[in-house]
């Protein structure tokens, strides 16, 4: 049974699997909302900001893409999960949407028992996030990792990463010269068994380089094998 205090805001345009979710939300035992376009969906949250979003990729108006890249862009809102709802299943919706930051995705027709054991795990992995006590930091010559309160500073200013981002430069960098293949990167991430492609892999390491600016070059490519952060010279 999902704790009361979880709502989950479903964004869905098309009504019958916009009642079939909010009935099995509800019978599970979260507080559910929803919104069946990109406008109402922004408004919504706006007013009561839900632990969770079930974000249809294709919707009238603002699409689901757009939403996410606007909830990414402000403080208020980017720790929100995004779990994707998408019917086309492509691998480059897939990737665009990891690239914008949502943390997981469900592709249609999907399974009620497999949709709400992925909304566990993804509300368990952020009340971890929340509740880590642990202060300690990852210093790397001018790259500064902060678990606890998953911050990330190069040259003391802080860079906006997306979760996604932030687990795989925690990872890489807690064990400096250690080869990481794609497959181990992925479960350090979202957990064993998380079915993503390596291309996915290679757009979040893309952009966790380009944002991390002056200290790209500790994040090494091992070709034919995978990532590894570099070790201090």
């Amino acid at each position: 049974m999902a704790d009361q205090k979880n709502s989950i805001l479903v964004v869905e345009d098309e009504e019958d699997i916009l009642a079939l979710l909010h009935f099995n939300l509800i019978k599970a035992g979260y507080n559910a909302d929803c919104a069946s376009h990109g406008e109402e969906a922004l408004a919504a949250i706006a007013a009561k900001k839900p632990d969770l979003i079930l974000l249809d990729l294709m919707l009238p108006g603002i699409d689901g893409l757009d939403i996410c890249r606007r909830l990414r862009s402000h403080e208020d809102t980017n720790g929100i999960p995004i779990i994707m709802l998408t019917a086309r299943g492509e691998e480059s919706d897939i990737v665009r949407g990891l690239e914008l930051g949502a943390d997981d995705y469900v592709t249609k027709p999907f399974s009620i028992k497999v949709l709400l054991a992925r909304i566990q795990t993804v509300l368990r992995r952020k009340t971890l996030l929340q509740q880590e006590a642990d202060q300690t930091e990852l210093v790397r010559g001018e790259l500064r990792i902060h678990s606890g309160r998953s911050l990330a500073q190069v040259e003391g200013k802080t860079i906006d990463l997306t979760f996604t981002e932030f687990k795989v430069l925690e990872a890489l960098a807690s064990r400096p010269g250690w080869v990481f293949t794609r497959y181990q990167i992925v479960n350090a991430v979202r957990g064993e068994d998380y079915a993503v492609t390596d291309r996915a892999v290679d757009v979040q390491i893309a952009g966790l380089r380009k944002k991390l600016g002056s200290c790209s070059y500790y994040i090494e490519t091992v070709r034919g094998v995978g990532y590894r952060f570099r070790e201090e010279l």
